[in-house]
């Protein structure tokens, strides 16, 4: 059994979290040895840099260095988390990766996917996820959850437009390469969309050389 790196993307309230516990439940089950994490973060210094972006005290804080720092967050992840785990095996989940950088500093603030792509280059090499999931919801329903859940952050205070932007480029670059991309249903009931997760992960499961075994 090979280790496989497994994204899952989406707007504000699209219930990452909550599907990603399950998304872990299922391939635990199926045999396989796990690491969830999340970016930015997943590690000290991460989530120091997660604090500093997603808080209020840098309101003004320029495109520049807001995609720079998402990049030290993640090569620092990548260091000593994500490389080390799948070296070891191990199925690595993570709560948004680079995709992330191109929906909201490319689509939301307007940064162009090509210098992205020098960074994604230059801190990743040729690593790319193997199968990233895309928690689809519309903007306005997502920003409704949101906000019930907790105190916006300094990016859940952009306006509707910057969120339909993110929202355009996620599913954009998933119709561009639908052999990675899974567009899922997230406006729908947690146990409907459990279900189309499952039959993804089934499928994905099943093909030659990634889980021996009948799921």
């Amino acid at each position: 059994m090979s280790s496989r790196f497994i994204t899952v993307e989406g707007g504000e309230g699209a219930g990452k979290t909550t599907q990603l516990a399950f998304m872990r439940e299922y391939l635990e089950q199926a045999g396989c040895r796990v690491v969830v994490t999340r970016e930015p973060g997943g590690t000290v210094l991460g989530e120091e840099i997660r604090t500093l972006l997603l808080g209020h005290h840098h309101a003004g804080m320029a495109l520049t260095t807001e995609t720079l720092l998402m990049f030290a967050a993640r090569a620092e992840h990548l260091q000593r988390v994500i490389r080390p785990a799948l070296a070891a095996n191990h199925w690595v989940l993570c709560d948004r990766f680079t995709d992330a950088t191109y929906a909201y500093q490319g689509g939301g603030r307007g940064l162009s996917p090509q210098q992205i792509a020098i960074l994604e280059t230059w801190i990743q090499g040729a690593l790319r996820p193997d199968l990233t999931l895309v928690l689809d919801v519309p903007v306005v329903v997502g920003l409704a959850r949101a906000k019930r859940r907790s105190a916006a952050d300094r990016f859940e205070q952009e306006d509707l437009e910057f969120f339909e932007r993110v929202r355009t480029v996620y599913l954009e670059r998933a119709s561009q390469h639908p052999d990675r991309y899974r567009i899922i249903d997230a406006n729908q009931s947690i146990e409907t969309v459990q279900a189309e997760i499952n039959n993804v992960l089934a499928e994905y499961c099943r093909r030659p050389g990634i889980i021996d075994q009948s799921l």
